[in-house]
């Protein structure tokens, strides 16, 4: 399994800190309030990347069961951490936190958790376990037992995902903290989302790998724009006040910056975007265990 990511997990890396740069430029005080409330799910993503990398890396270097267990453990937690705790970040820029004035957070960590975070971190996990499991049936050898166990992942993922997701709406719309400001033209988004959603069924059911995946990817991007399309034309609402709640005009840099940072991502950003495609085309030929390299493959078992 490790071996269908093996040409991509680091590249895809870039995309999170190039997220963070972006908003540190354009929206400072937004990355400041965000950075300080919620420091401790920041700091626990980081580490969890960090020590994702290090079981991809080790996980093969010692031909032992005990060895190779400890690093297979160690890479679920850190590969699960992540897409949980970001579900529950995504959740509090919809809800809002404790912010003051110059956006100064006012409140302590344990305020990043209620039912509806933990509930958004669960629907946030599901749809990224189900985007994997549809990414290994693209990459894994046809008949084989890892194709079987990913195709049965896929289908139990995706029916926790379509209740997970559903129930997140449904709780949102009764608190009115999604689509409070939607307009027709935005409910286009939550539709793409649901639309995909039951794509996946369809593409799982015919046997449609790629469909699937382009299905989950377009779900999980669909519903992003749902929730930043809810906060508009605020970027984070705040517990205190509406006085204290960060917007995209109180929070942006100057009008300088943007523009340079839009010249920036017009030109670096499809050069980025068409590096990573063609990494993907290159590497596309489906993996098998005996032509995996030993750093990402399944070594056979040696008892301790």
């Amino acid at each position: 399994m490790i071996g269908t990511v093996g040409p991509f997990w680091a590249a895809n890396e870039v995309w999170i800190i190039l997220a963070a740069g972006v908003i540190f430029a354009a929206f400072p005080v937004w990355y400041g309030a965000l950075m300080t409330a919620l420091y401790p799910l920041f700091a626990l993503i980081l580490l969890a990347l960090i020590g994702r990398g290090v079981a991809f890396e080790y996980r093969a270097e010692i031909d032992h069961r005990r060895w190779r267990l400890f690093w297979d453990v160690t890479s679920f937690i850190c590969n699960a951490l992540p897409a949980f705790l970001w579900g529950v970040i995504m959740t509090n820029m919809v809800r809002g936190l404790p912010i003051g004035v110059g956006g100064r957070f006012q409140g302590t960590p344990l305020d990043a958790f209620d039912l509806f975070s933990l509930l958004g971190g669960l629907a946030t996990l599901s749809l990224f376990v189900l985007h994997g499991a549809t990414f290994l049936l693209l990459r894994l050898e046809t008949g084989s037992e890892l194709y079987a166990r990913a195709r049965a992942a896929a289908l139990s993922f995706g029916a926790a995902a379509t209740v997970l997701v559903l129930l997140f709406v449904y709780v949102g719309f009764v608190r009115e903290e999604l689509f409070k400001s939607f307009g027709y033209a935005e409910w286009i988004f939550p539709a793409l989302a649901a639309l995909n959603l039951g794509l996946i069924w369809l593409a799982l059911t015919v046997k449609r790998d790629a469909l699937a995946f382009v299905a989950t990817g377009l779900t999980i991007v669909a519903s992003t724009a749902t929730i930043f399309l809810s906060l508009l034309p605020n970027v984070l609402p705040s517990t205190l006040g509406e006085t204290y709640t960060l917007t995209v005009q109180n929070s942006a840099s100057e009008p300088y910056t943007l523009r340079l940072l839009t010249w920036v991502g017009v030109i670096f950003l499809p050069l980025i975007i068409g590096y990573q495609a063609w990494n993907y085309y290159v590497f596309r030929q489906r993996v098998t265990e005996s032509g995996a390299k030993p750093s990402g493959s399944v070594l056979p078992d040696t008892e301790a």
